[in-house]
């Protein structure tokens, strides 16, 4: 059993301008707040929403550009990115392929149940479990940087 560990990509302002060179691209994604650091049980985060693009033609891109319009009807995330601005950053699914056997809902599923596990429930604005990975025998484990998400930095 691998154990390996996820480091994210630098953050980038949840803006169209930024958005837009994300079509194509499959993976997850991490939206998060620019300031506030949510009081989850077990800790604070400024994470608040964890998806995942499985198509090139619904791609992160076009996840986003939803998020950002409020046609995902995603109403928290449209709310704070009015009230405070958000940031977010991702993974490209193609750089997991090699060592990720599983379809990329279940690679979603395992980041949403680690980050139950480290701060004891779902991000705020997510509304699905994430079990389905349970069903799994798994060959790799990631040691997430939860910690990424913890306190402001600046954007650049």
């Amino acid at each position: 059993m691998d154990i390996l560990k996820i480091y994210f990509e630098q953050q980038q302002v949840f803006e169209l301008n930024n958005i837009q060179h994300l079509m194509g691209i499959t993976g997850l994604y991490f939206i998060f707040l620019r300031y506030t650091e949510i009081p989850y049980p077990y800790g604070k985060s400024r994470l608040v929403y964890i998806g995942m693009s499985e198509k090139k033609t619904n791609s992160i891109g076009k996840r986003l550009l939803g998020h950002y319009d409020g046609t995902s009807g995603n109403e928290g995330l449209l709310n704070y990115r009015k009230a405070e601005g958000l940031y977010f950053t991702y993974i490209n699914f193609e750089m997991f392929k090699t060592i990720w056997k599983l379809r990329i809902e279940d690679l979603e599923s395992y980041f949403i149940l680690d980050f139950l596990k480290d701060y004891g429930v779902y991000p705020i604005c997510n509304n699905k479990s994430g079990f389905e990975i349970k069903k799994h025998n798994l060959s790799v484990f990631f040691d997430i940087d939860w910690k990424y998400f913890n306190s402001e930095v600046p954007a650049t």
